[in-house]
């Protein structure tokens, strides 16, 4: 009997929303990501394109407006909210993200899926508790107050723009109150999706004549040549093109480190973190396919993601090496090395929001005490005369420019190489490193800087 109810259970999370409110369920109490619990509903439930576009909307749409929404949640709740029973938390989640955020969805509709939902899953008294608590709220949405901005700058910041506060903290300190201001929005805004042209496939303008004949809505990128912005989000890794490898889905702001490692055929080249391979693959279009790319990771798992996409790219010029980046060794040195080291994380915040609730100041200071011995490990297997740049996709200067800094005081045979000669003024820190931030540039945050070392 157990065992069906158990069953009868599972069943119950049915639909978009029922789908949305495992997935919050299951981040609430585990370390799972975000997209991974996507992928695997996606997989599991045979959801239509509609569906699946809600079903990301909504998850993606609640993790990255959490703190407004439980603050206001809080402050209408009787009790501790916080406490309050998973499957009704998350359902009041869901339906107060639809009512604040959402115009294409009538309030009394949203309020009444929530409540037979936890009708269904927890009973009479549940389902009238979260009944009282939305339409309270509907009742008083123009009326919702937040911290004082005067009296608490960084609590209203946090509260109203979903960040946490020590992070909000962080940046006022280091960049000022409009900046952290317009990050917060920016990172609040939804993800844009950008597409790489697979040159080893096909070419620029062939593959928009594609996009056109399917009615897709492009822009071209405002620097990088081979990447096209998608007007809307779209299901495109079901279209055939996709999997004939004419294009991958990639950000624009990942091209940066290739661009400046400046690679061709004749190079031997060492993509030291290559999966899931969106880099190691543009590094062999750069290279026309040609030279020698060797690819190293430590999990089996993450290569044989890499191998594929690989494949379905055409990508013939990359040998994949299963090893800790901190033990591989080659006996023959490179003349250029990616290093796009493991960081917080924090310039990607539009396209994985849970990164911000995940974190914490401990994790930056975990990583800047690994990636100065990262940097080390790449440094060593560099020939003399050959570059190296080591890139990351956080705006933090603990894992960026002060990593740097240190090993150029420890490392005179190294020396930088100013990022202005590859790329436009804006796009060049006062370090002369790559940076952008997602408020001034519009694509994520992410640094790269280029060492060479020198011929004594």
């Amino acid at each position: 009997m157990n065992v069906g109810n158990g069953y009868l259970k599972l069943n119950l999370y049915q639909g978009v929303r029922g789908i949305a409110v495992k997935i919050l369920n299951r981040i609430d109490r585990t370390d799972a990501y975000l997209e991974k619990m996507l992928e695997i509903e996606f997989k599991q439930n045979e959801l239509q394109g509609n569906d699946k576009a809600l079903l990301y909307e909504i998850v993606h749409g609640v993790i990255r407006h959490l703190g407004r929404i439980d603050w206001v949640l809080t402050g209408f709740y009787k009790g501790q909210f916080s406490k309050c029973i998973p499957n009704v938390k998350n359902a009041m989640r869901v339906a107060l993200y639809q009512i604040l955020f959402l115009d294409r969805v009538p309030d009394y509709a949203a309020v009444n899926e929530a409540v037979e939902f936890v009708k269904k899953l927890q009973g009479e008294n549940s389902a009238n508790l979260t009944n009282a608590v939305l339409r309270n709220i509907i009742r008083n949405k123009n009326r919702i107050r937040y911290p004082d901005r005067e009296e608490d700058l960084v609590n209203y910041l946090s509260a109203y723009y979903s960040h946490p506060t020590w992070l909000v903290k962080r940046w006022i300190k280091r960049y000022g109150e409009e900046f952290t201001e317009n990050l917060l929005k920016a990172n609040n805004n939804k993800p844009k999706m950008y597409l790489r042209v697979n040159n080893l496939k096909t070419n620029k303008e062939e593959f928009k004549t594609l996009l056109d004949s399917v009615g897709l809505v492009y822009y071209d990128s405002k620097f990088i040549p081979d990447f096209i912005q998608l007007r809307n989000l779209t299901n495109i890794t079901d279209w055939d093109y996709f999997n004939k490898g004419y294009f991958t889905i990639q950000d624009e702001s990942t091209a940066f480190s290739c661009y400046l490692l400046d690679v061709n055929p004749s190079h031997r080249v060492l993509d030291l973190f290559a999966a899931p391979g969106g880099k190691t693959s543009l590094l062999a279009d750069l290279m026309h396919n040609e030279g020698e790319i060797t690819a190293v990771d430590k999990y089996e798992s993450r290569l044989k993601m890499l191998e594929k996409n690989l494949e379905r790219l055409g990508v013939k010029n990359v040998k994949l090496i299963e090893a800790d980046a901190l033990e591989f060794n080659d006996e023959e040195k490179f003349d250029k090395i990616l290093l796009d080291v493991p960081c917080s994380g924090l310039g990607t915040l539009t396209k994985k929001p849970d990164i911000k609730w995940k974190r914490d100041i401990g994790d930056i200071r975990k990583l800047s005490e690994l990636q100065p011995n990262l940097l080390a490990k790449g440094a060593s297997l560099l020939k003399p005369g050959g570059e190296l740049v080591y890139s990351t996709c956080t705006i933090e200067p603990e894992e960026n420019f002060e990593v740097i800094e240190n090993f150029l005081k420890e490392n005179s045979d190294f020396e930088l190489v100013n990022a202005n000669k590859y790329f436009p003024e804006k796009y060049v820190g006062e370090n002369n490193c790559m940076q952008t931030y997602p408020n001034v540039h519009g694509f994520d945050g992410a640094f790269a800087v280029k060492l060479k070392r020198k011929i004594n």
